[in-house]
């Protein structure tokens, strides 16, 4: 398993950003910048790929994400968002990371 990498400006795909993350299996984290609360972990076997559906596709986003209440989150406070990503070797092992990280922190949306 990789470490983590660090911390990034959560990116405005209408302003051409983009993100920074593994094509793989992994796990992803978010965060407010001006108060270091976290905000919501996730796993997924294309981290990249899933990552692009944090954003409605009204703010660029893509892909499909059952809480909208998150995509909506994100995009109006994405300018104090960031993010960091960890490679995993196997899926498994992303699921048991993104298990571990919800059992010892406190997210705004927890699942």
């Amino acid at each position: 398993m990789a470490d983590w990498s660090a911390w990034r400006q959560f990116p405005d795909p209408m302003a051409e950003g983009y993100l920074t993350a593994p094509f793989g299996p992994g796990v992803y984290e978010l965060r407010h910048r001006s108060t270091d609360g976290s905000i919501y972990v996730g796993e997924s076997k294309t981290v990249a790929y899933r990552m692009t559906s944090l954003l409605p596709k009204c703010h660029g986003g893509a892909g499909t994400r059952n809480n909208s209440c998150l995509r909506a989150y994100v995009a109006e406070h994405r300018a104090d968002i960031e993010y960091r990503t960890r490679a995993c070797a196997t899926d498994e092992e992303a699921k048991r990371l993104e298990r571990w990280m919800r059992d010892t922190h406190t997210y705004v949306f927890p699942t």
